[in-house]
């Protein structure tokens, strides 16, 4: 007697049952047909080489094939801006040569000061990292009555401004020095400075200042090319512990070491003034 239709068991086809199973299957795959989005929520990805991988990333991780995600390149670091020298305003920093490579920065504790502060900065590279402090800070004394934008023979105080360093000289023997140097006794000298303090030994070494002179020439050079008027020997020497008539002074010690420094092929200047006139 044949069995009612309605409880017939359900045999399918093994064909059918085999494309069932295959559509199963590639559901479970490499996230499906390529260009097609996945529905539901939003699966997180393995990343390749450090970046989000596309759909299927984590599949083809175990074998499946896959498109090769190209790196990003790195941004460049953007190049530091070189230091500047500190305590020197735009005015001052343009007056400095631009092939100058050593600056002797001297700077006064005020316009009327006899004391300041003298520190050596050397030029590293033209892109950084710039300036840099490559001896001091001394303490050093300048003019009796301070500083001054314009010199005149007798005014007792420092000129203000960028001058270049050419030559050196002295009463003894040099140091290691590169700069030309003139061994000779009339650097010698005498008598009391304003404290009454002896000055003997003050010229036993010194660097020529290039104001009011022509810069190379020996430092006991007597031209003076904006005229008598306007002073000149202005120099760095051998501090005697007390005001200069013009001249910056540091230590002997001091002295040698600046003198072993400074060389020619840097081009070096000396900035001198007070602070607020460097800072313009």
């Amino acid at each position: 007697m044949p069995v009612p239709p309605s409880r017939a068991p359900l045999r399918l086809p093994h064909v059918v049952c085999s494309l069932v199973l295959l559509v199963l299957l590639a559901g479970c795959g490499a996230g499906g047909l390529a260009g097609t989005e996945l529905s539901g929520p939003t699966t997180e990805h393995t990343p390749v080489q450090g970046v989000p991988g596309p759909p299927g990333a984590a599949a083809s991780a175990a074998g499946a094939p896959s498109r090769e995600v190209p790196a990003v390149p790195p941004v460049p670091a953007a190049s530091p801006q070189p230091t500047e020298i500190p305590g020197l305003g735009p005015r001052t920093r343009a007056a400095i040569p631009a092939g100058a490579r050593q600056a002797f920065v001297v700077t006064g504790e005020g316009p009327d000061s006899n004391r300041s502060t003298a520190v050596l900065y050397t030029l590293d590279g033209p892109t950084g990292p710039g300036w840099r402090a490559s001896l001091g800070p001394w303490p050093a004394h300048n003019a009796l009555n301070g500083w001054t934008g314009e010199h005149w023979e007798g005014d007792l105080r420092s000129p203000v401004g960028v001058f270049t360093l050419t030559a050196a000289g002295g009463r003894l023997e040099p140091p290691q020095t590169a700069l030309p140097y003139e061994l000779s006794p009339d650097f010698a000298v005498t008598g009391e400075g304003f404290h009454g303090e002896p000055l003997e030994g003050s010229f036993d070494y010194v660097v020529a200042i290039d104001y009011n002179r022509v810069p190379g020439t020996s430092p006991l050079d007597h031209t003076r090319p904006l005229g008598e008027e306007r002073g000149g020997g202005i120099w760095v020497h051998v501090d005697h512990g007390g005001p200069t008539q013009g001249c910056v002074s540091v230590t002997e010690d001091r002295m040698k070491e600046l003198l072993g420094a400074l060389d020619p092929d840097q081009k070096p200047v000396i900035v001198m003034g007070d602070a607020e006139s460097l800072g313009r």
